[in-house]
This record gives structure tokens, C-alpha cells and sequence, in this order.
């Protein structure tokens, strides 16, 4: 996406696509919101789609994507085994990563339950920058443990610092101390730090992080879900990486790597993932896993539509207008509301705008999911579906007691090339109405309370009449049929 300059008007970001199908959306009443927001339990996962005017609850699955994509979904070779589709994704990737081994899957979860179920035993410990909720889930399940080794600047909402999701190094060489090298299963580096707002990983960080595990014999995995936001960061934040292509950013970052795997409904903007494995030995010590959990090894659960998808998706996010598209969006999102005054993470980061609820609703304790709240909140005043990235994400200690969140996020996320600009503005406007009534918002606590990643099903209410209040003021100042 150039930097397009405007004759008589404040540059804005440009898209480099036109757009062909719409989808119809539809902006309920705020009576009505209220009446589905209680009938979903105050769980923005358990609202039906068809009640949401702006859905930016994940860009996981729900990016657009392109004309090119869609044609190559009509030409797939459907068979059950050595389906030429996945052969041509295979020589793909092996293209964009120099990965030759690649076992399909159906989705990133299935690749960490792979990853998981191979590598860790009770009581080890897996080393990351920062843990995702599903990856964390199935090492604990295994009855491992996480270690997270993030630079304590990653925790800081407001910042300049470009690369808030590096791994410190020290950190890093204390913990292969304690934990015994013997004992960590593997590290894994999330590029793009999800639930601490997207965050990017610098190249720097990629390499000596990945020279540290190899001088102790520690396998180094890359998450490459969110490797499109980061290459992107990587382009424009990082001064060894400006005179370099996407393509040979993205290489420099895969040779530092043992395996790689990621989730294509993130990467490649489709519906699938891939784990890819540099030592054969290693590979086959995986493969007989795809079959047990996930399909057969030339689709791994996936439509060879998908996979025809997902290949054209790979070459379209080595391209620069395609992947600045998102983080421009929410750089422009968070730069706005920054302006009016809400507290957002900054620098702005990948998958969306993120809000800080600990200082947004200061006055809900974290054992109320302040988080969480807020969320509802911005649908119950904008039709506006956000994700949780807080407490309410975690799951309990052992004792039954809270484990307090590090960050309590609201992520307003920003799917590739499905919004427009007026639709951003739309969204800016209502999160600041909120923002000057944030003192009406209360707590919520648990009605069901499941005990694994309870924050996709489990239901909620509120802990006063608080919502009714919310709606009430926001219908006297916007009136009844908004």
C-alpha cells in the first residue's frame, strides 16, 4: 500500500483493491442488542452473526479474499491421497520458507495439538515470547508448563517501542538454567504476539533467540499465523530489513527455525494450516499424527479447495500492497482514538486496534473481567463485535483462584480487506461515546464457567442493572433505532 499523497486532504490510508460481492449487514435497535447480548450470556463468541453490524471479533478465517483465490478454488485434484493440490502447496511453501517436509492440518490449533502431543511430557516446560490460548491449552493438558519471556517493555501499553513482542535474552538463558535444557520441550516465538496487541517480533530478536536455543540443543518452533502483520513491521520498523524484499525478510526469518507452522486462516488468508519440518527425522516422528487426528497426509483435513486457496494466499502475502493493508487500518484506528483521549496499545500492532480496559474501566476489579464487560459494551452501544484478551481468556490456578491476565485487552480486529474507511469511523465514533460513559459500565460474573478455554462457551451476567443504564443513555443521545 504506497504512500498515496492527497492534493487538498490529510493523507488516509488507501485501499489497493476494488471491491465486487458485499455482504448485507443489518444494525439492530439498541433494545434489541441488549435482549441478544443476554440471551448469548454477555459472551460476544455466543452472538449470532446475523445480530452484529461490525463483526471484529477475529481476522482468523473471515479476510477476504481475492478474485485470484476464488478461481483457483474451481481446479483443485480432488483425492483422498496424493492430491496434486496439495503437492502445489507443498512446492509453495518450500519456495516462500525453504521447508521441503509439511504436514497439513485443518486448522493452527490442530498444528499445536501435533506439536503438543510429539513433544511434551508432564513436567516439562515450553520456553515462547508469549503464549496463545489454545497453544498454551494443549501443552497444559499434557501436564507441561509455560514459560513466557517477553521484554518487560511488551507490557507497557503506551509506547514507541516498535518491537514489543522480542523475547529478552536473558530471560531466555535464566530460564534453559532453571528448568534444565533437558526439560524444555521446545521454544516457540509467536510472530506477532496476539494477546499483548499484535505485537511484532524484530529480526534481530528472531535470530539471537534462535542461536540461544540451538547452543543448548532446544528445537525453535515459529508460529507464522501472524507472519504477514510482522513481515510488514519488519519492512518498515527495522532499519536492516527496509532495503530487503518480503520475500527475502521472510526467508531470513525461516532459516533461523527448526519448524514452522501456522494457521492459513490467518496466513494465506484461507482456511486451513501447515506444520513444516526441517529434519527429517523429525518429520517422520510427526507424520503419523496427521492421519490420527487430522485426514490423510496430502489434505490433513482440509478442502483441496482450501489448500488450491491457500497457495495463491501464500504468494499474495509476499506482496507489499497486500499485507500493509491491515496494519495501516489499525494504525490509522489507533491513532484516532489515541487523539480523542481512549487508552489504546500503542504503537499500533497487527490483527486490530486494542483497547486497554484496566484503564478504560478502572473501576471493575479484574475479578469481574473488566475486559469482558467492555466488550459487551460495544456492542450493546454499536452493534460492534470485539474479542476478550484478558482474564476472562485465562483459565483458573490450581486452587480455584484467579490467574490474573498480564494485559486486559479488548481487540477490535480489522480483517484484510473486508471494511471500508466510513465503517472504521463508524467504529471510532461509538468506542469514544463509550469511552466519556465508561462510568456506567459494571462487572460480570460466571453463570457457567467451563474449565478448559472457557471463554468460548461459557455464559456470563452482569453484576448490576448496568447495562440497561449503558443503553438507556446511549438511546437518549442517538434515539431508539440505533
Amino acid at each position: 500500500m504506497p504512500a498515496i499523497k492527497f492534493y487538498d486532504h490529510e493523507p488516509i490510508p488507501m485501499e489497493m483493491h476494488k471491491v465486487k460481492i458485499v455482504q448485507q449487514l443489518t444494525l439492530l435497535p439498541a433494545d434489541q442488542r441488549l435482549q441478544k447480548m443476554k440471551e448469548a450470556g454477555f459472551n460476544t463468541f455466543q452472538l449470532h452473526n446475523g445480530d452484529i453490524f461490525m463483526d471484529m471479533l477475529t481476522d482468523s478465517g473471515v479476510n477476504a479474499m481475492s478474485d485470484k483465490q476464488l478461481a483457483g478454488m474451481m481446479t483443485p485434484d480432488d483425492a483422498y491421497a496424493g492430491s496434486e493440490s496439495f503437492y502445489r502447496m507443498q512446492d509453495k511453501l518450500e519456495e516462500i520458507f525453504g521447508i521441503k517436509n509439511c504436514l497439513p492440518a485443518h486448522q493452527g490449533r490442530a498444528c499445536e495439538n501435533i506439536l503438543a502431543t510429539r513433544f511434551v511430557k508432564p513436567g516439562n516446560c515450553v520456553i515462547m515470547n508469549y503464549h496463545f490460548t489454545t497453544a498454551k491449552a494443549h501443552i497444559t493438558r499434557l501436564g507441561g508448563h509455560v514459560e513466557e519471556l517477553v521484554k518487560d517493555e511488551g507490557l507497557v501499553s503506551h509506547s514507541d517501542l516498535p518491537f514489543k513482542g522480542d523475547i529478552d535474552i536473558d530471560k531466555l538463558e535464566a530460564c534453559i538454567a532453571k528448568e534444565g535444557a533437558d526439560n524444555v520441550s521446545f521454544m516457540r516465538i509467536e510472530s506477532g504476539t496476539n494477546l499483548i496487541g499484535g505485537q511484532p517480533v524484530s529480526l534481530k530478536s528472531f535470530r539471537e533467540a534462535c542461536a540461544v536455543a540451538k547452543k543448548h540443543g532446544i528445537i525453535s518452533v515459529l508460529d507464522a499465523s501472524l507472519l504477514q502483520d510482522n513481515l510488514y513491521f519488519n519492512k518498515i520498523r527495522e532499519e536492516e530489513c527496509k532495503d530487503m524484499t518480503i520475500r527475502e525478510i521472510t526467508r531470513e526469518i525461516a532459516d533461523q527455525f527448526d519448524i514452522i507452522y501456522f494457521s492459513a486462516r490467518k496466513f494465506g488468508f484461507a482456511r486451513g494450516g501447515a506444520i513444516l519440518v526441517r529434519d527429517d527425522d523429525l518429520f517422520h516422528s510427526m507424520e503419523d499424527l496427521v492421519p490420527m487426528f487430522e485426514g490423510f497426509l496430502t489434505y490433513g483435513g482440509m478442502s483441496v479447495r482450501e489448500i488450491e486457496a491457500m497457495t495463491v494466499g501464500f504468494d499474495e502475502s509476499m506482496e507489499m500492497d497486500v499485507i500493509s493493508q491491515g496494519p495501516q487500518f489499525i494504525d490509522y484506528t489507533v491513532k484516532r482514538l489515541d487523539e480523542y483521549g481512549v487508552p489504546v496499545i500503542t504503537p499500533g500492532g497487527g490483527l486490530g486496534a486494542h483497547v486497554d480496559a484496566t484503564e478504560f474501566v478502572s473501576h471493575i476489579p479484574s475479578e469481574e473481567y473488566p475486559a469482558g464487560a467492555l466488550t459487551c459494551a460495544f456492542y450493546l452501544c454499536g452493534g460492534i463485535r470485539g474479542m476478550e484478551r484478558g482474564t476472562l481468556s485465562e483459565e483458573r490456578n490450581p486452587d480455584g483462584s484467579e490467574r490474573i491476565a498480564s494485559m486486559e485487552l479488548v481487540r477490535l480486529a480489522l480483517p484484510r480487506r473486508v471494511f471500508t474507511l466510513s465503517q472504521v469511523e463508524y467504529v471510532i465514533d461509538r468506542v469514544k461515546w463509550v469511552f466519556d460513559h465508561r462510568h456506567l459500565i459494571g462487572g460480570l460474573r460466571f453463570v457457567h464457567e467451563p474449565a478448559t478455554l472457557r471463554f468460548f462457551t461459557g455464559r456470563l451476567e452482569a453484576t448490576s442493572d448496568w447495562p440497561e443504564k449503558l443503553v438507556e443513555a446511549f438511546k437518549a443521545d442517538f434515539g431508539e433505532d440505533q
